[in-house]
């Protein structure tokens, strides 16, 4: 009986002042406040010291307990952005993904689309001083994400994310040039020179305008040369002249043509 007045006195006082915070009676979990936006709020706070555990907790609380108020699609942002900041990519992309479907019209369904993309660019094998350069790793990623931006540029071109996504478009472009610069390399010393070429003009098709092209023109005139094909090397050195004007490379070409 005494538990139970003291039970119902709790309650009283609790209602007298307001509930300012609702409480799980669960060991672990967070206070809960009153309000949606309030505990998207603390979400976000214990996103910012790195409690992904608290956060994830306050953002499911705002996605299931209001689900017909716009704060819930919010948190549902907020729940793939926390798997990103984890780093579990492939959970984050499907949350992104998972958002534009439900909300096509959403004000927020270009930030997600814009996530979703760097969920691959993220992903991108790195270079570490104790492991392979990243051009001799696997590119599976850098290429999802080359297709992942620029569909997001086609897709939103009026997003505010669009001059960041380009840069990182370049970023891409220049790792899969380097990527192919390398295997034409690793080609050319065991003398394959038609795999050589290959790569050389894949690279210079699919990823124009990079820091390497002059490189990769001039080794495909060699290899053209090796090949003994004259020909080909000649317009080799011409077409560095048109894509390369008033650049030491073209000035190169030119006193190459004429020896």
């Amino acid at each position: 009986m005494r538990f139970l007045r003291a039970v119902c006195l709790t309650a009283l006082l609790c209602n007298a002042a307001g509930c300012a915070a609702l409480s799980t009676g669960q060991a672990g979990e967070p206070d809960y406040a009153s309000a949606a936006e309030t505990n998207l709020q603390l979400g976000d706070e214990a996103l910012e010291r790195k409690d992904f555990l608290q956060a994830e907790r306050y953002y499911e609380h705002v996605r299931t307990k209001y689900p017909y108020l716009d704060v819930a699609n919010e948190a549902e942002l907020k729940l793939a952005d926390l798997d990103f900041a984890q780093e579990h990519y492939p959970e984050a992309r499907e949350k992104f993904q998972s958002f534009i479907k439900l909300h096509p019209t959403h004000a927020k369904v270009d930030y997600a689309a814009y996530r979703a993309a760097l969920t691959h660019f993220a992903d991108i094998p790195s270079d570490f001083f104790l492991l392979p350069p990243s051009k001799e790793k696997d590119q599976t990623e850098v290429v999802a994400a080359l297709a992942s931006l620029n569909d997001f540029v086609r897709q939103y071109p009026n997003s505010q994310y669009v001059p960041e996504a380009k840069e990182k478009l370049e970023e891409t472009r220049r790792r899969l040039a380097e990527h192919e610069m390398y295997v034409a390399n690793f080609y050319a010393r065991r003398k394959r020179w038609k795999a050589v070429v290959q790569r050389l003009e894949g690279l210079l098709k699919n990823y124009p305008g990079t820091e390497l092209e002059a490189d990769a023109l001039f080794n495909l005139h060699a290899a053209y040369l090796e090949l003994n094909e004259p020909e080909q090397a000649k317009q080799t050195l011409q077409r560095v002249i048109e894509r390369l004007p008033g650049t030491p490379a073209a000035e190169r070409a030119r006193r190459m043509m004429g020896s």
